[in-house]
């Protein structure tokens, strides 16, 4: 697929044809992910998968990082491809790259000198710090695949390539299941084979992506690049809500493990974390949606094509809504299946699992939308407004209710803690969305 996508009649079926297949990847990767967390409950134990939930504010630091440069990144240059300006779009995307590959090395070598001290942090048990400490490790040597492949899918995408980044991802998590398969179950190295699992499941579809760009044919594509200042200063300041939106994500994370060890133990973070994996498999599709849409949205508006900007906003609230009640009530109805993938009846931390989801499972009906307002005032280069809606969303109404419910309702409170932080930053985006309507045109 080249960039005549971008001028085809703009329709339900042209743009599910254009979206499916990033709606398809977002939920192949976190279907993968979600075995890995099978395998390591399953395999190694339940305090293993606490120890992963633990860790989970090391891996939003990585991806805050990803998705700043990724979203700001795209953002600004499928803007000059609508304007026409296409060499300097691609001088800007190889820049833009290496700096990603910079900040990778920096970050592996600052990873490896305090693996030790991020291990220790999280005040778990001796057992479970030291299945963190294993993870942690190993994994580390994977971080500028981890953050060149968030980078590289984003603009693979953008360029007409989203089947390959859906073949691609598919092909990586076939191998994610067999690495997990062979050094866990048959190597028995345990969190160490975990983190080798994942870590080189995602480096071969990350390899496969890096070469599309080498053809001089793609819409998109490797070529001599020029250091621009503003070009990375716009990236930055556009991507702040993504960057700010994963790193606080971490932060609340932590937050809501330690109030869940507080409420119910090491069992809690287990059923929590199964809960996180359901949510997060559901709410795939709503990022697979925006990964399809924002370089619409950002190649539309520098074109100046008010038109087609309002008519895939209008297509995109239908289809969010229709996908927000169809999460909603499939994983409410499924939850006993879903529950039972990570552990079985006889474990405490299965009853918990299953009553928190389908009180956590409220926020599926709105999280979409929330997901969309953010990444479309990133795409149009807004990241101030995207920046509010998220940090808003993610961490000052979701921290609070974190910190406020569980005093009046207990352990419920935390379940419901996200559902009611997306139901306040809902009316901040219809807020801000309609505020902007004539300024961008949508």
């Amino acid at each position: 697929m080249n960039k005549t996508i971008y001028h085809k009649p703009l329709n339900f079926k042209n743009l599910l044809v254009f979206v499916i297949p990033t709606m398809l990847m977002t939920v192949i990767q976190s279907l993968y992910s979600m075995i890995d967390g099978v395998f390591i409950s399953n395999l190694i134990g339940t305090d293993a998968l606490s120890a992963l939930t633990l860790i989970a504010p090391f891996f939003s630091i990585l991806m805050a990082i990803a998705a700043m440069l990724a979203s700001g990144g795209s953002a600004v240059v499928m803007k000059k491809m609508g304007e026409g300006k296409e060499q300097e779009a691609k001088e800007d995307f190889t820049m833009l790259i290496l700096v990603n590959i910079l900040i990778g090395i920096v970050l592996t070598l600052g990873g490896t000198a305090f693996v030790s001290q991020l291990s220790g942090s999280f005040g778990a048990s001796p057992l479970v710090t030291a299945y963190c400490q294993s993870y942690l490790s190993t994994y580390i040597a994977f971080i500028v695949p981890e953050l060149l492949f968030s980078n590289v899918l984003m603009y693979v995408i953008a360029a007409g390539g989203s089947k390959l980044a859906m073949a691609s991802s598919l092909f990586g998590g076939v191998f994610n299941i067999a690495f997990d398969f062979i050094f866990i179950k048959l190597f028995g190295f345990g969190m160490m084979g975990a983190a080798l699992a994942s870590g080189l499941g995602m480096m071969i579809p990350c390899l496969i992506i890096v070469a599309y760009f080498f053809n001089k044919k793609r819409m998109l594509h490797f070529v001599r690049p020029k250091f621009r200042g503003c070009v990375l200063t716009r990236t930055l300041s556009n991507g702040v809500s993504e960057f700010f939106s994963n790193l606080v994500s971490g932060v609340v994370m932590l937050l809501f493990n330690r109030s869940m060890l507080h409420y119910a133990g090491e069992n809690g973070v287990a059923a929590s974390t199964i809960i996180f994996y359901v949510f997060s498999f559901m709410n795939a599709v709503y990022m697979g949606y925006m990964l399809g849409t924002s370089p619409m949205f950002s190649y539309f508006y520098g074109e100046q094509n008010r038109e087609k900007l309002r008519k895939l906003k209008a297509l995109s609230l239908k289809l969010i809504g229709a996908l927000g009640i169809a999460t909603t009530i499939l994983t409410v109805l499924s939850s006993r299946q879903l529950i039972g993938i990570f552990t079985g009846p006889d474990n405490p931390a299965y009853a918990m699992a299953l009553h928190g989801n389908r009180l956590f499972s409220a926020a599926l009906l709105i999280a979409g939308f929330n997901t969309f307002s953010s990444a479309l005032f990133t795409a149009l280069g807004n990241g101030l407004i995207s920046a509010v809606i998220s940090f808003s969303r993610t961490f000052v109404f979701l921290a609070g209710c974190i910190l406020i419910l569980p005093f009046f309702l207990g352990i419920d409170g935390l379940w419901l803690s996200v559902p009611i932080a997306e139901c306040m930053g809902l009316v901040l985006s219809v807020c801000f969305v309609k505020k902007y309507e004539t300024k961008y045109g949508y």
